[in-house]
């Protein structure tokens, strides 16, 4: 559990967040986070192929979960082709049904404002 979540925090969250995106050149923004997303799902689909149940490991929702959620919503912000990852895509679908993390989705909170548009949309 531990491992996947250490994945993801430290291995692909920090190198496509907002603030260090933002010191990049506005033209290579996209293609460093996307580089470095795929890069790292590349590594999570390798260690969830071993692992993986319903969930990230086994049946029940640990904090890998907790932190794969978030990162597949910003893959699919940054564009990033999710055919490779069918174990990555799968286990997201999963937890995208349940209540817990319907609720926190970031569209979902009560000072998410109605015209909310992230930037890295177009």
């Amino acid at each position: 559990v531990r491992t996947i979540a250490e994945l993801i925090v430290s291995g692909i969250q920090p190198l496509q967040n907002t603030g260090l995106l933002f010191r990049l050149e506005e033209s290579r923004r996209k293609d460093w986070a996307v580089h470095f997303i795929v890069k790292g799902f590349k590594a999570l689909e390798t260690v969830l192929a071993k692992t993986a149940g319903q969930y990230c490991v086994g049946d029940s929702v640990t904090i890998a979960d907790t932190c794969l959620v978030p990162q597949v919503y910003n893959a699919k912000k940054f564009g990033v082709d999710l055919t490779p990852y069918p174990t990555i895509v799968r286990i997201n679908d999963a937890l995208e049904e349940l209540a817990a993390f319907k609720v926190a989705h970031p569209r979902c909170q009560p000072d998410t404002p109605g015209n909310y548009k992230d930037p890295w949309e177009k």
